[in-house]
C-alpha cells in the first residue's frame, strides 16, 4: 500500500512498562501532555528494527492505571492475550503498595481482605498487610492484592476505611513483577513470563521454569606485586 508492503503475519510483542504518574494510560488522547505509548515510540524502532512500524501499530495497554497511579503496565499487539488478562471471569491478581494517610489497625485490615461495600456490592477477598508505619507523619505503607478490577478499587477502599491513598502504585500483575523498571523505562517480557501469565487467565497451573544457569564466578584480578 503506498509502495509499501503489507506483512501478512506481525509477530506478537509483550512489553512492561514502569509507569509514571501524570501520564494517561490510552493510545491517544489529544487533551493529554502524554500517553503511555509515548513513553515507548522512541526505543521501539530502534529495538524492533524493519518490523517497528507493523508492530508498533498495534500496541495497546493491556487494562488500565489511574493517571495519578505509577506502576507496572502491560502492553502488546495480541488482542487475545488482552482478552485472556482483562476478562473478569480470569482473575488474575495484581499487587498494589499505597502510602495511606494514619496507620490503619490490624481489624482494619481484616476488614479490607474479607471485603467490603462499595456502591452496594462487596468486594472480592484480597490479600491485605502492613508494609511499614510512619508514626512521626501518620502514614503507612500497605501492600493489596485484587482478583478484580474495578474502577479506582484500591484508592476507594482504603478511603472508605478512613486511610485515603497519598501515592499507589502497582507492583506485580500475576507471574511478572515491577522489578527494576524506573517510570519511563519499559522491558520486553520474557517468554516463561507471558506463558506464565496466559496460565494464570486460563487457571493452569504454571509453567515449570528452565532451570537457571550458573553464572561463572567473575575473575580476580591479579594482586600486583609492589617492589621494595
Amino acid at each position: 500500500m503506498d509502495g509499501r508492503p503489507i506483512p501478512t503475519h506481525v509477530p506478537h510483542i509483550y512489553l512492561a512498562l514502569g509507569k509514571p504518574a501524570g501520564v494517561v494510560t490510552t493510545r491517544e488522547d489529544p487533551h493529554a501532555p502524554r500517553t503511555v505509548l509515548d513513553l515507548i515510540r522512541p526505543g521501539l524502532a530502534a529495538r524492533l528494527g524493519p518490523h517497528a512500524d507493523a508492530i508498533g501499530a498495534g500496541i495497546h495497554p493491556v487494562g488500565r492505571l489511574d493517571a495519578d497511579t505509577e506502576g507496572l503496565l502491560l502492553l502488546t499487539n495480541d488482542g487475545e492475550f488482552t482478552y485472556l488478562l482483562t476478562h473478569p471471569r480470569h482473575q488474575v491478581p495484581k499487587t498494589y503498595e499505597a502510602v495511606v494517610s494514619g496507620i490503619p489497625a490490624p481489624e482494619t485490615l481484616r476488614q479490607l481482605a474479607a471485603g467490603i461495600p462499595l456502591e452496594g456490592r462487596m468486594t472480592a477477598p484480597a490479600r491485605v498487610r502492613l508494609l511499614a508505619v510512619d508514626r512521626d507523619h501518620r502514614r503507612a505503607r500497605v501492600e493489596v492484592e485484587l482478583h478484580e478490577g474495578r474502577k479506582r478499587q484500591v484508592r476507594r477502599m482504603l478511603a472508605a476505611v478512613g486511610h485515603p491513598v497519598i501515592e499507589l502504585r502497582r507492583t506485580r500483575i500475576g507471574n511478572v513483577t515491577l522489578g527494576r523498571l524506573r517510570p519511563g523505562e519499559w522491558r520486553e517480557l520474557r517468554p516463561a513470563e507471558v506463558s506464565g501469565l496466559i496460565a494464570l487467565a486460563r487457571g493452569e497451573p504454571l509453567p515449570e521454569a528452565p532451570p537457571a544457569a550458573r553464572r561463572p564466578h567473575p575473575r580476580r584480578l591479579p594482586r600486583r606485586r609492589t617492589g621494595g
